[in-house]
C-alpha cells in the first residue's frame, strides 16, 4: 500500500477539486461560489491548508489546541484571513451544549466551576444540569477567561458542501476519496469527461438537488410528513436523475403515510411518485380502503404491462384475491416449472459454519468441485464481458474520477442509452469470442472498483471452470435479464454452483436451511432458469440430530 509523503496532500487535492469545478461549472457557480473559487487561490497556504484542514474534519466548532499542525504553524495567524473573508468566525458564541462537545471533563470543571458540580453525575445529566443554570450563549472567552485556547467555526461550511456537490455530482461522497484513492485501497476506471457529461446542466439542478437532499435529511431525522409533502412537491426536476431521487423520496413518503393509515395521502403521492414499485403500494392501499374495482383494474393494468419481474410476480398473487372479491373468474395463473429437490440431512455445526458452507463441502468432490458464489458469479462475468459499454463516456454517467458505477445504473434507459455497446459485448456470446475477452478484462482491469465484479469472490480457477462450463446461450439468457432491470435482478442468484470438467457442464444449487424458504427474487429466477433450460436445484437442510 503507498504512503502519503506530501504533508500538504489533502490541500493540493482540495486545489485540483477546485481548479476541476472552475473549469467545468464556472458559468454555474453562484458570486459566493464564483469568489470562493477564485479567492482562495490568493490565500497564504497556511490559511489555505487551515481551511481545508477544518473542512475535512467534522465541525463546525474547533478549539485552536486541535488545529495545530506541523505543516500549518500558528493556527492563530491562519485564520485570521479567513476569517478576514467571512469563511471562519473567531469568536462564535457558544452554548454549554457546544462547549460540552469540544473540551473534556477536566476543562470543563475548571469552566463551570462555580456552577452545579459534576460529582457523582455521568456527563449528559451534568450538562442537563449546566445548560438549566447557563442557558444563554456567550463568547469562549467569556465562558473560560483563563484558557489560552480559542475555539473558531466554520462559517463555510455549507458552501464547501455546495462546492463538493458540484465535484461528485452527489454528497455521500467527500474529500477523504481522494486519499483512498492515492494510498491504492480503492481503485477506478479512467474515464474521459467532456464537457457534456457533467452531472449538472443548470443552476436548477444544483438547488434541485440541495432541496431534495435537505427534505430527505429531515425526513430522515424524523421530521413529520405533512410538513416535508408540499416541500417536496414542490421541487421539480428537469434532470432526469434528479426527478428519480425526487420518485424515491414521495415513494418513501407515501410509505410512511400508509404505515399511519392515511390511505387517501398516500395514495395520492404513490401517484405521484413516478417510482419504482409505486403503482404496486397504491393497488395494496386501494384494497385498504375497500376500492377493490380500482385496485383489480390497477392491478390487471400492471399485469399486461408490468415495469419489471417483481410486479408481475406480486400482481400474479393479489388478482385471484381481487377477482374474488369482485365475483370475477380468476385469471389464468401461469404454471411454474418444477424444481429438482435435494434432501440432506447433516450435523448441525458446533462452530456457527453457514449451511450453505456445509452443503458446499459435503456435495463438493475432486470431479465435480461446488463453489460458494451467490450473487458474485454470473454478476462478475456480465461485469467483465460489458465493462466498455459499463464505462462508456455517456453523457450523464461520469462526473468525476471516483465513480465505481455510471450515475445511471438504475435508470430504466441504461441499456438503450449503450444499445451498440451492449450488443457488442454479448456477440460475442455467439460467435464464442466473449471467454477470451473476460479473461483479458480480468488481467487488464484487475482490481478496479465495478459495480458487478467483486474480484475476491472471482479467481482464475473459477473463472476458467465458468467459461468452460456455463453455455453461451445461458450467459445470455441471464446478462439480457440482469440488464432489464439491473436494481432488481443482480440479486437472487443461487448459492453454490457446481462444475462438471468431464462433461462441460453445471448446475446451480440454492440452499435453505431449517425452517428457510426461498426469497420473492430466488423465486424470480428459478423461473427463469426453467424457462431457459438452465439446471438449478433447491438443496433443503435438516440436522441430523433433530431427525
Amino acid at each position: 500500500m503507498k504512503t502519503l509523503d506530501n504533508p500538504l496532500y489533502y490541500l493540493d487535492n482540495f486545489r485540483h477539486a477546485l481548479d476541476w469545478i472552475g473549469e467545468r461549472y464556472a458559468d454555474l457557480l453562484d458570486a459566493e461560489e464564483t469568489a470562493f473559487v477564485a479567492g482562495f487561490p490568493a490565500l497564504a497556504q497556511p490559511a489555505q491548508a487551515l481551511l481545508v484542514r477544518m473542512v475535512m474534519r467534522k465541525g463546525p466548532l474547533f478549539l485552536s489546541a486541535k488545529l495545530r499542525y506541523d505543516e500549518i504553524g500558528c493556527p492563530h495567524a491562519a485564520a485570521a484571513p479567513l476569517a478576514e473573508r467571512g469563511w471562519v468566525d473567531p469568536a462564535p458564541l457558544l452554548t454549554a451544549d457546544d462547549l460540552f462537545a469540544l473540551l473534556g471533563r477536566p476543562e470543563l470543571e475548571r469552566v463551570f466551576a462555580g456552577m452545579p458540580g459534576a460529582r457523582g453525575m455521568r456527563k449528559p445529566e451534568w450538562r442537563d444540569a449546566v445548560r438549566a443554570a447557563a442557558p444563554d450563549a456567550r463568547r469562549f472567552e467569556e465562558w473560560h477567561p483563563q484558557s489560552p485556547d480559542r475555539v473558531y467555526a466554520l462559517t463555510a461550511g455549507r458552501l464547501c458542501d455546495r462546492l463538493r456537490l458540484f465535484y461528485f455530482g452527489n454528497l455521500h461522497q467527500d474529500w477523504s476519496e481522494f486519499v483512498i484513492s492515492e494510498l491504492g485501497i480503492l481503485r477506478y476506471e479512467t474515464v474521459p469527461f467532456p464537457p457534456e457529461s457533467r452531472g449538472f446542466q443548470c443552476r436548477a439542478d444544483i438547488d434541485d438537488y440541495l432541496a431534495l437532499y435537505r427534505c430527505r435529511e429531515r425526513f430522515d431525522a424524523g421530521e413529520a410528513v405533512d410538513d416535508l409533502v408540499p416541500e417536496v412537491l414542490s421541487v421539480v426536476p428537469g434532470n432526469d436523475w434528479i426527478a428519480r431521487r425526487r420518485g424515491r423520496l414521495l415513494a418513501d413518503l407515501a410509505y410512511t403515510l400508509e404505515q399511519h393509515e392515511q390511505y387517501q395521502d398516500a395514495l395520492a403521492l404513490y401517484r405521484q411518485a413516478a417510482a419504482p414499485g409505486a403503482r404496486l403500494r397504491s393497488v395494496r392501499v386501494l384494497e385498504k380502503l375497500g376500492r377493490h374495482g380500482e385496485a383489480h383494474a390497477l392491478a390487471a393494468a400492471a399485469a399486461a404491462a408490468p415495469e419489471d419481474e417483481a410486479e408481475r410476480q406480486a400482481v400474479q398473487r393479489c388478482l385471484p384475491r381481487l377477482a374474488r372479491r369482485l365475483g370475477l373468474a380468476p385469471p389464468a395463473l401461469a404454471r411454474t416449472a418444477p424444481v429438482e429437490r435435494i434432501d440432506l440431512a447433516l450435523p448441525r455445526p458446533a462452530d456457527g459454519t453457514p449451511v450453505e458452507f456445509l452443503v458446499r463441502d459435503h456435495l463438493s468432490a475432486p470431479a465435480t468441485p461446488v463453489f460458494y458464489v451467490e450473487n458474485t458469479l454470473l454478476n462478475g462475468l456480465f461485469g467483465l464481458l460489458c465493462w466498455p459499454a459499463i464505462f462508456a463516456a455517456v453523457p450523464g454517467a461520469f462526473f468525476h474520477p471516483f465513480q465505481a458505477a455510471p450515475a445511471d445504473l438504475h435508470a430504466t434507459d441504461f441499456r438503450a442509452r449503450r444499445s451498440d455497446l451492449f450488443d457488442a459485448c454479448l456477440a460475442r456470446l455467439a460467435d464464442g469470442s466473449h471467454a477470451d475477452a473476460i479473461r483479458a478484462t480480468w488481467r487488464d482491469k484487475h482490481g478496479l472498483q465495478s459495480p458487478f465484479v467483486a474480484w475476491d469472490h472471482l479467481d482464475e480457477t473459477l473463472l476458467d471452470l465458468a467459461l468452460d462450463c456455463i453455455p453461451p446461450a445461458h450467459l445470455r439468457a441471464t446478462f439480457e435479464r440482469l440488464l432489464a432491470d439491473i436494481k432488481s435482478n443482480r440479486s437472487g442468484f443461487p448459492d453454490l454452483v457446481c462444475f462438471d470438467p468431464a462433461r462441460r457442464g453445471y448446475r446451480m444449487i440454492e440452499v435453505k436451511g431449517p425452517g428457510d424458504r426461498l426469497q420473492d427474487n430466488q423465486l424470480r429466477f428459478i423461473d427463469h432458469c426453467a424457462r431457459h433450460g438452465m439446471p438449478v436445484a433447491v438443496c433443503h437442510v435438516a440436522w441430523a440430530e433433530d431427525a
